[in-house]
C-alpha cells in the first residue's frame, strides 16, 4: 500500500515515513521506532518522541494550531491518543504556565513532522523533553492527514501507541490488544482526574509581563465541581472576584450546600458523561431545588442535561479544535469556539422546559442549553479559550450576573 508525505513511499520500505500497512504485510522499516497499531490491523509507522513505552487509547485528532501543551494536559483527554493536524507541533516550546493541569490526562501524541525546535520569548525547554517528564510517548512522521480522513469517515478507533528505540514490535499483540481495549462507552474516568479532597482556588488570569495573579477579595462564592476541571477556567471565575471552593466529583449535595455557595459550576471532564451522571446528575438536581444558580461547561454541560431529564450520546469522531463556529440562537451571533468533547446532548430529548441556546455550524448539535425562567445554563464548548479564541468569555460574566441577581 502507498502513502505520500513526506515521500512516496511503500510499506514495509526503507524509505521515510509514513507508511500505513496491513498486519498481513507486515515488515517494519528500518528507520522506525514507533508506530500505532490500529483496531482494523492498519499500522503507522514513525519515529519515536517522548516517553519509550506503549499505551492504548481512543485515536482522536484536534485542529488546533496553537496551544500543544495545554491540550495535553487537558484532563478531558483521559485514555485518549491525539493526532495533531498541524504539522509543526514544538516550535513554541513548552513552559510551567501553559499547563491546565499538573500531571497530564493523555496517553499520547501523533505528529505529521519531527518535533520542531522551539523558538519563542517564553520557552523553558524542548517539547521532547517535557514529554519524557510527563511520560508520554509519541511517534513522528505519520501522515496525520490521512490518519484524519480515516477517523473522519470511520469514525472513532482504538489504538495503541508504542516507542520503543529497540525495534520490538509483537504487531499482532498490539493490534489485539487495541482491539479488545473496551473503548470510551460507559467508561466513568472523572473520578480518575478529579481532586480527591476540597480546597480553594484563587489564581487569575495571565497578564503580560507579570504572568498569573492573585484574588486578594471576592464578591461570590462559587462551589467548583471538579470533574478534570482545566485551571483557566478556574482563573477566569476568580479574576472576575469569585472565590473558588473546588470539590470532588463525587460530592453530594450535602458536601456542595455546606459551602453556601452562591453559584454552582460544573466542569469539563473526561470519559462517558452517562456513566459519571449515575451519581452527579442527582447531586445537581438536588442543588437545583435550592435555586442556586448553575454554570456547566463540556462534561458539566452533558451532567446538567442528564439531570434535566435528557440523554447524551457518543459522538461519530467529536469535536476537537480552536476553530468552531457555533450560533448563538438568541443573538444570531456566531462565536468562534474551542471544543474538546467525544460525546454529546441528545438536542431532540431536551424537555419542554429546557431550551438549546447554542448550536454547531458544523453539524447542527447541541452546544448550549438553559433552563426557562431559572439562572441555569452551560455550554458544550470551552469559553475560558486555553488554546483557542476569546469570544464566548461573556459567559462568565452572565454567571457571575446571575450570582448578582440572585442575592438581591
Amino acid at each position: 500500500m502507498k502513502t505520500s508525505p513526506p515521500k512516496d513511499t511503500t510499506a514495509g520500505s526503507d524509505s521515510e515515513p509514513s507508511a500505513e500497512i496491513s498486519a498481513s504485510q507486515f515488515q517494519k522499516p528500518s528507520w522506525a521506532t514507533a508506530g500505532l497499531f490500529l483496531d482494523n490491523g492498519s499500522v503507522f509507522w514513525g519515529r519515536g518522541a517522548g516517553a519509550e513505552k506503549t499505551a492504548i487509547g481512543e485515536l482522536c485528532f484536534n485542529t488546533s494550531m496553537t496551544g500543544y501543551q495545554e491540550i495535553f494536559t487537558d484532563p478531558s483527554y483521559a485514555s485518549q491518543i491525539i493526532t495533531f493536524t498541524f504539522p509543526h507541533i514544538g516550535n513554541v516550546g513548552t513552559n510551567a504556565e501553559d499547563i491546565e493541569t499538573a500531571v497530564s490526562a493523555a496517553m499520547g501524541g501523533v505528529f505529521r513532522a519531527e518535533i520542531t525546535q522551539p523558538s519563542n520569548y517564553r520557552s523553558s525547554g524542548h517539547l521532547d523533553t517535557w514529554l519524557k517528564s510527563q511520560d508520554l510517548p509519541a511517534v513522528t512522521g505519520v501522515d496525520t492527514r490521512q490518519l484524519t480522513r480515516r477517523l473522519r469517515d470511520g469514525g472513532a478507533t482504538n489504538v495503541v501507541i508504542r516507542h520503543d528505540p529497540k525495534g520490538d514490535f509483537p504487531i499482532a499483540d498490539l493490534i489485539d490488544n487495541a482491539r479488545a481495549w473496551p473503548g470510551l462507552e460507559g467508561m466513568d474516568l472523572a473520578k480518575k482526574v478529579s481532586c480527591t479532597k476540597t480546597y480553594q482556588w484563587n489564581e487569575t488570569d495571565w497578564v503580560w509581563p507579570n504572568g498569573y495573579g492573585t484574588q486578594d477579595s471576592s464578591r461570590f462564592h462559587v462551589v467548583a465541581v471538579d470533574f478534570g476541571a482545566k485551571r483557566n477556567i478556574l482563573r477566569k471565575l476568580a479574576t472576575l472576584g469569585c472565590k473558588v471552593t473546588v470539590v470532588p466529583a463525587a460530592a453530594t449535595a450535602e458536601d456542595i450546600l455546606r459551602h453556601q455557595p452562591d453559584g454552582l459550576f460544573l466542569s469539563n471532564g473526561p470519559g462517558d458523561p452517562a456513566a459519571t451522571g449515575v451519581y452527579a446528575a442527582p447531586t445537581v438536581r438536588q442543588v437545583m431545588k435550592f435555586g442556586v444558580p448553575i454554570f456547566g461547561i463540556c462534561l458539566g454541560h452533558q451532567i446538567l442535561a442528564l439531570a434535566l431529564g435528557a440523554f447524551t450520546k457518543k459522538m461519530h469522531h467529536g469535536h476537537r479544535g480552536a476553530n468552531h463556529p457555533v450560533k448563538n440562537l438568541e443573538t444570531g451571533k456566531v462565536e468562534i469556539t474551542s471544543q474538546n468533547h467525544g460525546f454529546e446532548v441528545d438536542a431532540d430529548s431536551l424537555p419542554a422546559d429546557v431550551a438549546m441556546t447554542h448550536q454547531s455550524l458544523f453539524d447542527g448539535g447541541c452546544e448550549g442549553l438553559k433552563v426557562v425562567g431559572q439562572p441555569v445554563f452551560s455550554v458544550q464548548y470551552h469559553p475560558e479559550a486555553s488554546p483557542g479564541p476569546q469570544d464566548s468569555h461573556y459567559l462568565f460574566e452572565r454567571f457571575v450576573a446571575n450570582m448578582a441577581a440572585a442575592k438581591q
